[in-house]
């Protein structure tokens, strides 16, 4: 398949031509999945860190996504995978639209039709919709589906020993034929000919394999920790046998039950993800879940850039670099681990949570001994009795405002629409009964990913800004106004300055 792209223009205009080619001649992994690079001389689009030999720069044509690049004609780099590029993020409506759509929202569905459907669910006509992606991206939704569909299915062909048409329906693909015909014009070839040979060590345990890039540096240890002190027991397991050690856990995802397991791939600036066969139909929304989790899509040299202008998060930033917001897999879960953490300690917390999985939860079966249990979904834990939920240890307070929490997550409490303020979401959740300021912006946090919430009343956090640049307490801990004064110099990424202030705490 042949290409004009002599006379092409439609560029995003937000790109500097100039500045996107220093990045790319230096292979700067900052910028990777912030652009793409079309090669007019090839027809092949590459992401900014790829090793081939940089292009003359009157070859290159630069695109703000993927979609866009192949909107243009080009077909993806087989080198550096355009697939596998960290998302470049941002908290507007256009990017929260494009996030669901990455996650299959129009997947399966019948074109237009789905695309009513999104816009509705967003809160916008069918012609916003369209409008607001073609503002943003150059493209309309359907072509931004089908360019994510055939991304993932070319992922998939590389990655694991799927069958076709397992991987055609995975893809969001109505059928096989669908897809070898998109897939041929697209890519001028057919899906087979990229298909690896998997070989039969890379399996593990049995699952499906898959990678998940990210920017450097990442502190994986770290939030590995973070994680494993607050693991739900029973439900969540981190292993330390292995050098860079793994975490595992089951899982639910659009009905479909399974497991997870994670592991540190540092040499490739990649995280390794591990889950069972019987997910494979739900992998688009189940690896949108996991990228969320780990925060994979951060850019911590922007992040820190800004944060390190204050002496206090600049020291802590030289003695780890790279931390992210440990996310959840499942928004419900971190909700309720929140509630049963306040007044009370991290690890009594988790104690209590793995009672509540052990009491309420299904049976899991996973290959690690330390998974065992589902976490009981919303919908079950809004029928429970008060006084049964109480029975794990709970004063009645605490086991109603549970209660109520589950009741307001199985009504949609918790899908909060695209593009919705810090603000709102804090609101909306304080209509809880029994969740305040604090638990709030916790769930915000870490459920809903906002980065610049800040449970500014954690007393933890109120101690460590009290900390100047050489570690030394000025008083014994900040007040919660004065610690909100402190941090209104850290937003839009006060979230991250959490992090920090409690990781300086160990």
């Amino acid at each position: 398949m042949e290409h004009d792209f002599s006379s092409y223009s439609g560029a995003a205009p937000v790109l500097n031509s100039e500045s996107c080619y220093r990045a790319l001649a230096a292979k700067d992994t900052r910028f990777d999945g912030v652009f793409f690079t079309g090669v007019k001389t090839t027809g092949i689009y590459c992401r900014p860190v790829c090793s081939v030999k940089t292009p003359r720069e009157s070859s290159c044509l630069f695109f703000s996504t993927a979609a866009a690049a192949e909107a243009a004609g080009f077909r993806p780099c087989l080198r550096c995978r355009p697939e596998l590029a960290p998302y470049a993020l941002q908290q507007n409506l256009a990017y929260a639209v494009w996030q669901r759509i990455a996650a299959g929202a129009l997947n399966g569905k019948d074109g237009e039709c789905a695309v009513e459907r999104l816009a509705a669910e967003v809160g916008l006509s069918s012609r916003q919709l369209r409008r607001v992606l073609l503002q943003h991206f150059g493209v309309t939704p359907i072509e931004l589906a089908q360019t994510q569909r055939l991304l993932f299915a070319k992922k998939l062909l590389q990655e694991t020993r799927l069958p076709m048409v397992d991987v055609a329906y995975a893809a969001g693909f109505g059928s096989v034929r669908r897809f070898n015909a998109l897939f041929a014009t697209r890519y001028g070839m057919a899906p087979t000919s990229i298909r690896r040979v998997v070989k039969a060590e890379e399996i593990g345990f049995g699952g499906l394999t898959l990678r998940l890039a990210y920017r450097p540096p990442f502190a994986w240890r770290e939030i590995l920790d973070y994680l494993a002190g607050r693991a739900i027991p029973g439900v969540e397991a981190i292993d330390r046998t292995q050098p860079s050690g793994s975490y595992a856990r089951s899982v639910r995802c659009n009905g479909v039950a399974g497991w997870l397991r994670m592991t540190h791939l540092a040499p490739k600036h990649q995280l390794e993800l591990e889950v069972a066969p019987a997910l494979a139909p739900v992998l688009m929304p189940l690896l949108a879940r996991v990228r969320s989790q780990f925060d994979l899509d951060a850019n911590p040299t922007a992040i820190e850039a800004h944060l390190s202008q204050d002496p206090l998060l600049a020291r802590q930033i030289d003695a780890v670099p790279g931390l992210r917001v440990p996310g959840a897999f499942d928004a419900f879960e971190l909700a309720v681990r929140a509630v049963l953490g306040q007044q009370v300690s991290v690890a009594g917390a988790t104690t209590l949570s793995g009672r509540l999985a052990a009491r309420f939860g299904d049976a899991a079966e996973a290959p690690f001994a330390n998974v065992t249990q589902h976490f009981p979904s919303a919908e079950k834990l809004a029928s429970v009795p008060v006084a049964d939920i109480a029975q794990i240890g709970l004063p009645k307070t605490r086991a109603e405002t549970i209660q109520r929490l589950a009741q307001f997550s199985a009504s949609g409490g918790l899908n909060l629409p695209p593009g919705a303020a810090l603000g709102d979401a804090i609101a909306h959740l304080k209509t809880v009964r029994g969740i305040g300021d604090w638990t709030a912006h916790y769930i915000a946090l870490r459920a809903l990913r906002f980065p610049d919430a800040f449970p500014a009343g954690d007393m933890g956090l109120q101690k460590a800004a009290a900390m100047d640049a050489s570690n030394t307490p000025s008083v014994a801990r900040l007040s919660e106004k004065q610690l909100i004064a402190r941090a209104t110099g850290w937003s839009p990424w006060r979230g991250y300055a959490a992090l920090m202030l409690w990781q300086s705490l160990r």
